[in-house]
């Protein structure tokens, strides 16, 4: 039986034992919000909008849950930044213990650990890790975006839950997307198309893709928190299906109170129409078989260090990408190149209001090297 179809099975069954469960007297509803804005500046170029999506922006999110019964809550979640509008959530939460829920409904799918904190009062710099940049890195149509550009938001069904012991938890979640989306020729995915309403917010191909994550964490005798996690994800992304992907990533992060340092490493296996003349349509030549590789391998990875000291917050951070595989003809990517990125930073509380400074210094394999200056103000409500 197919995959897809044993999950709705299951999840039929679980939604009508959760159904059952009884209502609560009065459901209870919770809401809450975040808001940043954020002014990029790049003083080495007199035109930072060839680069990026540099001046002044707005990140909103705004989310209500309700508690419609012991076991059944529902939660609607709307962001505002770069693309305008976006559902970013939008699901039936379905308990049926700790260790087992299903969720059915738009969400972003559980991928990695950054993910879990994208929201701009969540984080500490105004930008996010490159691997999971949407919209302010730089170069960001050279390099077509980072891995995974957070937040993901998707169609589809999640069945997950969390076991505590006794210094700590183990959590775990698998589920059935609609994808990313490419066109029929497609090089790479088309992050624009996968989050349009113009083309309906559906799958373009049929086939859903398969993902899962396992994560846990642990206390290490009082002084502190260790916890790790590994992703997974994988299936087509063009409207025949025949355009593979997959995309794995580990991350691991340590709180010790004083010091806090985070890490993640992911990697991108992407599938790419070779077309009738290959040729013509990509920057580099045969190999000496003759023969075109009609996949590219592209790396993303951070490493960032917080010192809060009271009211204040020190950030450093080093990010970065690696793309290995052939290039289309118009691009100025070689057909190896990385992209690295050095930050520090700083966050300032002021009761719930917290001022974001930060510098970032791009090294490019090819490309000149950019600095880029963030000035922001985010705070939760």
């Amino acid at each position: 039986m197919p995959p897809r179809f044993i999950v709705a099975a299951l999840a039929l069954g679980l939604t009508l034992l959760a159904l059952g469960e009884r209502a609560l007297a009065k459901p209870t509803k919770t809401f809450a919000g975040s808001i940043q804005l954020d002014y990029l500046a790049i003083p080495t170029d007199h035109a930072g909008r060839r680069l990026t999506l540099d001046g002044a922006t707005v990140e909103l999110s705004l989310k209500m849950t309700v508690d419609v019964t012991d076991k059944v809550s529902t939660s609607v979640k709307l962001c505002f930044a770069c693309h305008g509008f976006e559902m970013g959530m939008a699901y039936v939460d379905l308990r049926v213990a700790d260790e087992l829920h299903v969720r059915g409904g738009r969400m972003t799918p559980a991928f990695g650990a950054f993910p879990l904190r994208h929201d701009p009062a969540n984080h500490q710099t105004s930008d996010k890790p490159l691997p999971y940049d949407m919209g302010r890195m730089v170069q960001r149509e050279v390099w077509n975006e980072g891995i995974l550009p957070a937040p993901w938001v998707d169609n589809g069904i999640e069945i997950g839950g969390t076991h505590l012991f006794a210094h700590g938890q183990l959590d775990y979640a698998v589920y059935a997307m609609g994808g990313p989306k490419g066109g029929a020729d497609a090089a790479d995915f088309d992050f624009i198309e996968s989050r349009s309403g113009d083309r309906y917010y559906v799958d373009n191909n049929s086939e859903p893709i398969l993902g899962a994550r396992v994560a846990g964490s642990m206390e290490l005798r009082g002084h502190g928190t260790l916890a790790l996690g590994a992703s997974v994800m994988g299936g087509t992304y063009d409207p025949d299906a025949n355009l593979a992907f997959w995309i794995a990533g580990i991350d691991a992060s340590l709180d010790l109170g004083a010091v806090i340092v985070r890490g993640e490493y992911l990697v991108r296996r992407t599938e790419m129409a070779l077309g009738s003349d290959p040729a013509s349509r990509f920057k580099f030549g045969p190999k000496a078989d003759g023969t075109f590789d009609d996949f590219f391998v592209k790396e993303g990875f951070y490493v960032e260090t917080e010192v809060p000291i009271g009211k204040v917050a020190l950030i450093a951070r080093w990010d970065g990408l690696r793309r290995r595989g052939n290039v289309l003809a118009s691009s100025p990517l070689d057909d190896r190149t990385s992209l690295l990125r050095y930050t520090v930073g700083t966050a300032i509380r002021f009761g719930t209001l917290r001022l974001k400074v930060s510098g970032e210094l791009y090294q490019a394999h090819e490309l000149a090297d950019e600095v880029a200056l963030h000035v922001g103000v985010a705070t939760p409500f």
